[in-house]
């Protein structure tokens, strides 16, 4: 933390530079877009200046013409540690503590050290616009994580600067400007957190020109119906040796205490370490708060809250000209701002803005954790202690967020293939150890693999390590075999797939202004994109694994007694694309969601009701089409929801079949006749897979959820529960 802060000053000197930055800037220009807008901003830009921008705009096109080229240039891997969690609400307050004290100069841009070199080539540009505290360290708890795949700048402005909020907005639009003008191919994205917000909408409205990603947290926007309006003329009246105890009266601007102290509770702690756990961290962030005082004095305050106001109503004003990409993040327990309604309204003005919900957080959505996972009795307990003021917020990994909306992108488009990010390790905990854990632990699945000779095995030792490798199976009722899949791959292959889903996955058409975080953001950040031809070549090309299901919707919403039944059409194109790649396909067979589900009313059973067809109707109106070209059942791929009724659960079984080498067979790729044998060949595959597990289930003794609760109430919850003999 230390070393971040102590570069404040000197990066300050080099306005937006970065000391790993490929091309060295000319400090004059550098100098006038830290500072305020004035005369000598305009005639910064020298002969020199130009001739930098040109050779930036060479630069670009070079890498542009890099990226283009097969597996070249930097890359993360699944599972890589993104440093998220790493640093609490405390480190906010120390980071704080150190750059408020006034040097006298204008706002400026840092880099944090802690955000460290991208580990992608491209990597686009993230400006943090901080909210009224104006210190910038607002990310702080992101730096990590967002620097391996931004290259991230925060805006500082002291606590006595006095700059009006046009001059604030002109030291943003000079930064963009000359960002854009060095890389005018590259995205910038504004991170715009609550006063910073206005900040956002005001720079994207008078520069429309600009490739701008616009994401909001809470925008104060909506600061004229803040519910601190009645007390605000208060504050002004109160003798400046009370301004002490304004910090304590504003502390929910901050977010609950009691809320940040909860995240270094740690699990599986008794009752009594519990509580006092809880209560050594809440005392000891209690006095962080008197700090605000010093990081926000009196004057400073009153003149933040005109700030506030004027950038209101500036930014509200311009609406109408933001053709910015644009995610707003909104909280339904905020205290400062009517957030939600300001949702709502933003998402009718701005022309493309999507919404991600978080209806139990308050206003701090990027200064606070995520919860610990406590166990039952610690939740309880703490409820029980304290009843009004456990609740239920939890905290926003903004990569993730971004990840999940589809909206990182390394150029002017988004590339499903070359811009996406594989999941990290945080998100894998979060996901697989924390959010999917019981429905994981319920069913137990067991994996089996195929080797070369024939011979079945429990694990996945039969699947390649390396790729090109092409997936191809059974689409179970609703996906529901897709996340224990996902899981083990990456825990044993530290892989993940690439999944070929319906368009309609990720087009956002349908989303609400109260839209929360949902199945469909968890399928982009594990992978999936549309399927399509040109993708899964692209895919092919840089030896990915895919996993493609040939039954598609029509498979995966099936009707009653059809489970267990392909829906494949006559397509074989997917084993020619293969041939030509040389590409091992791995055919896989699922059984157990008729242990788990059961299905209650179906597509037919929902066409003849007419409200319900209606909707269906109109869903589809709007979404791709996939298999127009395909006749029969094959090809209705008609999108719905099927009415479902849990199971006690069963199990769930997969199973690898032998791999199938496509390298060297170029008649594949010529004769269709023999793509379609290959292709019949797969389908069976398939089948027989399928068969074999239906067959063998019944030889398993741990079949019953009741005989793996025994076995790991003996060996533990994450012992290994055995299964029958392959």
């Amino acid at each position: 933390m230390s070393a971040a802060l102590h570069t404040l000053p000197a990066v300050a000197a080099g306005g937006l530079g970065c000391r790993w930055r490929r091309r060295r800037r000319p400090s004059a220009t550098l100098r006038a877009a830290s500072s305020v807008g004035t005369a000598s901003v305009a005639v910064s830009v020298n002969a020199e200046t130009q001739q930098q921008r040109q050779v930036g705009v060479e630069e670009e096109e070079k890498r542009r013409e890099d990226a283009a080229e097969v597996r070249t240039g930097r890359v993360v891997e699944a599972l890589y540690d993104d440093g998220f969690g790493g640093v609490t609400v405390k480190d906010y307050f120390a980071a704080a503590r150190a750059v408020s004290s006034d040097d006298g100069g204008p706002p400026r841009w840092f880099c944090p050290v802690d955000a460290r070199r991208p580990a992608v080539d491209n990597a686009p540009l993230l400006l943090f616009l901080p909210g009224t505290d104006g210190v910038g360290m607002g990310l702080i708890l992101h730096h990590k994580s967002l620097g391996r795949v931004f290259e991230v700048r925060c805006l500082h402005i002291p606590v006595n600067d006095r700059t009006p909020f046009e001059g604030l907005l002109q030291i943003v639009e000079n930064s963009i400007k000359y960002e854009h003008a060095m890389s005018p191919n590259r995205p910038i994205y504004l991170v715009g957190d609550s006063f910073g917000g206005c900040l956002a909408l005001s720079v994207a409205a008078r520069n429309p020109q600009i490739d701008l990603v616009l994401i909001l947290i809470n925008p104060a926007t909506s600061f004229a119906k803040t519910p601190l309006q009645p007390i605000l003329p208060v504050l002004e009246a109160m003798p400046s040796e009370l301004h002490v105890t304004v910090p304590y009266l504003l502390s929910f601007v901050m977010g609950d205490p009691l809320k940040m102290a909860m995240v270094s509770v740690e699990n599986n702690l008794s009752p009594p370490k519990t509580l006092q756990k809880l209560s050594d961290s809440l005392t000891s962030m209690l006095p962080l708060l008197s700090e605000l005082a010093d990081i926000i004095p009196r004057d400073t305050l009153f003149w933040k809250l005109k700030l506030l106001k004027s950038g209101a109503a500036y930014a509200n004003s311009r609406l109408h000209a933001v053709q910015a990409e644009v995610l707003l993040l909104a909280s339904g327990n905020d205290n400062l701002l009517p957030s939600g309604e300001e949702a709502d309204r933003l998402f009718k003005s701005l022309k493309n803005c999507r919404v991600r919900y978080f209806k139990d957080n308050g206003h701090t959505l990027l200064l606070i954790l995520r919860k610990q996972n406590l166990q039952k009795y610690q939740r309880n307990l703490l409820m029980q202690a304290l009843p009004n003021y456990f609740g239920q917020e939890d905290g926003v990994n903004l990569l993730s967020v971004i990840k999940g909306v589809n909206m990182y992108r390394r150029g002017r488009q988004r590339d499903p293939v070359t811009d996406y990010i594989p999941p990290t390790l945080s998100e894998f905990k979060k996901t697989f150890n924390e959010d999917h854990k019981l429905f994981h632990l319920a069913l137990s699945p067991v994996m089996l693999s195929t080797l070369k000779n024939g011979k079945i095995v429990r694990g996945l030792t039969g699947v390649p390590d390396q790729g090109p490798v092409l997936f191809v199976g059974y689409h179970a009722l609703m996906g529901i075999e897709l996340s224990p899949l996902y899981e083990e791959f990456l825990r044993e292959k530290r892989t993940s797939f690439r999944g070929m889903a319906h368009p309609i996955l990720f087009g956002g058409k349908h989303e609400s202004s109260r839209q929360e975080l949902s199945r469909f953001d968890t399928i982009s950040m594990y992978g999936g994109l549309p399927v399509t031809a040109i993708n899964m070549y692209r895919l092919f090309e840089r030896n990915q694994f895919v996993l493609l299901y040939p039954g598609g919707v029509r498979e995966a919403l099936h009707r009653k007694g059809e489970a267990y039944k392909l829906f494949w059409p006559d397509q074989p194109e997917f084993v020619r694309m293969a041939a030509r790649f040389g590409v091992t396909i791995i055919p896989f067979g699922f059984v157990g969601e008729d242990d788990v589900l059961e299905l209650v009313a179906d597509y037919n059973d929902q066409k003849n009701i007419p409200y319900l067809r209606e909707w269906i109707e109109s869903i589809n109106r709007e979404a791709q089409r996939v298999r127009d070209s395909v006749k029969g059942e094959d090809g209705n791929q008609d999108v719905h929801i099927p009415a479902l009724l849990p199971k006690v659960p069963g199990r769930f079984y997969y199973l690898f079949g032998k791999p199938i080498e496509m390298k060297g067979m170029d008649n594949v790729v010529r004769d269709r006749k023999s793509a379609n044998e290959v292709y019949l060949h797969i389908k069976s595959e398939v089948e027989s897979l399928m068969s074999y597990l239906k067959r063998k289930r019944e030889e398993d003794p741990y079949r019953s959820i009741a005989q793996r609760a025994v076995y790991q109430a003996s060996w533990g919850a994450s012992a290994e529960v055995p299964t029958f003999e392959p």
